[in-house]
């Protein structure tokens, strides 16, 4: 079914969803809204959305259908009512609730046998960021159903990235990137108390690392590079250097009277792969000590 006049519906109006409707209502595109709280559509239908009064309504409505809740299983149990199935039929669902690859393949699984095209993918990106340059959505799926879609789809962002035809690649991406944010955020807030503890204002160690955004970004690629090529000699700093630094950590958070929690957490495994034997090599050798083999 094309969409060539680009009308496109959004089920989900939590803050991203909203979000996204929001950016299509800006572009110019038709949108159809439903949510379970009927409430959270007014903003929306004030700003042009039309609100449908069931979530079978609201996917007749559009060939492309976005679903934006908490996770798969929430979206499951709104798209398995039977009339949502069927109305579902013919058209595009665009999947970007959280989910893990498995439970996008699932999904996949239940769309091909009900003539539903799929598209699975993540928004890597805060609410305020979409229908910005900002703006980052990954999706994983058919290629030609994307493109199909795309003029209506890149409303929602500057990036718009298709992660190839494997349905999960977009979830297994989000879940990498998450899984790198989990850190930071963890690391922001370890690194606050020191500077607390220490008088220093925690504003001035935003603005440092906000300083370092290109040097961490090159970290990031030298880092995939090096696990990609084996390459973990003659590094600029070895593994043992960084394990003992984070151990210091320890250290400093006891003298400071704060939790070591966190870096006592990363000591244990930096010095796990020291123990390991990889001391002498780069630090994305702890790579190797993560690394389960089924």
């Amino acid at each position: 079914m094309s969409n060539t006049r680009g009308d496109v519906t959004v089920i989900g109006l939590g803050k991203m969803g909203s979000a996204l409707a929001g950016a299509f209502l800006l572009a110019g595109h038709r949108v159809t809204v439903w949510n379970r709280t009927a409430s959270r559509a007014e903003l929306l239908r004030q700003a042009g959305a039309v609100v449908a009064p069931s979530a079978a309504a609201a996917v007749e409505a559009s060939p492309l259908v976005v679903v934006c809740v908490s996770d798969h299983p929430s979206a499951r149990a709104i798209l398995e009512v039977p009339e949502v199935t069927s109305a579902l039929s013919g058209r595009t669902l665009v999947q970007l609730s959280s989910g893990t690859p498995q439970e996008a393949r699932n999904l996949e699984a239940w769309a091909r046998g009900r003539g539903i095209d799929l598209l699975c993918g993540a928004v890597l990106a805060w609410p305020r960021q979409i229908g910005t340059e900002e703006g980052a959505i990954v999706l994983s799926g058919p290629g030609e159903v994307l493109r199909r879609h795309e003029g209506v789809l890149s409303a929602l962002g500057g990036t718009l990235t298709h992660m190839g035809e494997a349905i999960g690649a977009a979830c297994a991406m989000f879940s990498a990137v998450l899984t790198y944010l989990a850190t930071h955020w963890l690391g922001f807030a370890h690194g606050a108390h020191i500077c607390r503890a220490e008088g220093l204002d925690v504003t001035a160690f935003g603005e440092t690392l906000h300083a370092l955004a290109p040097g961490l970004g090159q970290d990031a690629r030298h880092m995939a590079k090096v696990l990609e090529t084996a390459g973990y000699a003659n590094p600029e700093s070895t593994l043992e250097t960084a394990g003992n630094d984070i151990t210091r950590l320890v250290q400093l958070s006891q003298e400071a009277g704060i939790s070591d929690a966190v870096p006592r957490f990363v000591a244990g495994i930096f010095r796990q792969a020291i123990d390991a034997g990889h001391g002498a090599e780069e630090h994305a050798a702890v790579y190797k000590v993560l690394h389960r083999t089924r």
